[in-house]
């Protein structure tokens, strides 16, 4: 299934590294910054973290919800978080169904070897659960900026 503005945001309950369960429901009523990435302490996911983390104080200010989704235990994610201080949840998706939901898992290929795996993609949710906008294919540096650039034009 193929997610398309406008469509619902599959719905989720996801552990974060603190064994806390974030539903999607929960946050109705909130703009969702949903960013799935392959795994902790790589140079790019670690540049895409550092990017929301560094922008933190400017998505916070526009009431945004910022999430990030990989298929790493929370042990990794602990790590991960404490090692670059990031002030957001990374959420623990590891059986992959919600990265599946959003379309951001499937075959991928790497230095000749193919493996199933998260693709880096972002979906900025409405507040009333509708996804507003679809990242497929980002590249990890600037996408924070970007998405900060493009909730600017949604937000009234």
């Amino acid at each position: 299934m193929t997610l398309n503005l406008g469509d619902a945001a599959p719905d989720f309950s996801l552990p974060d590294s603190e064994g806390n369960v974030v539903r999607l429901a929960d946050l109705k009523g909130k703009r969702v910054v949903l960013y799935f990435y392959p795994r902790d302490n790589t140079p790019g996911c670690t540049k895409e973290a550092c990017g929301f983390r560094d922008a933190y104080d400017d998505y916070q200010g526009k009431d945004l919800v910022v999430l990030g989704v990989s298929t790493d235990d929370a042990k990794s994610h602990v790590k991960f978080a404490t090692k670059y201080e990031l002030p957001f949840p990374l959420l623990t998706d590891e059986d992959a169904q919600v990265a599946s939901a959003y379309g951001s898992y499937g075959l991928k290929k790497f230095m000749g070897k193919e493996f199933m795996g998260i693709s880096r993609s972002t979906f900025i949710i409405g507040p009333d659960g509708a996804i507003e906008k679809i990242y497929r294919k980002v590249k990890p540096e600037p996408h924070a900026a970007e998405v900060l650039e493009d909730i600017a034009a949604l937000l009234p």
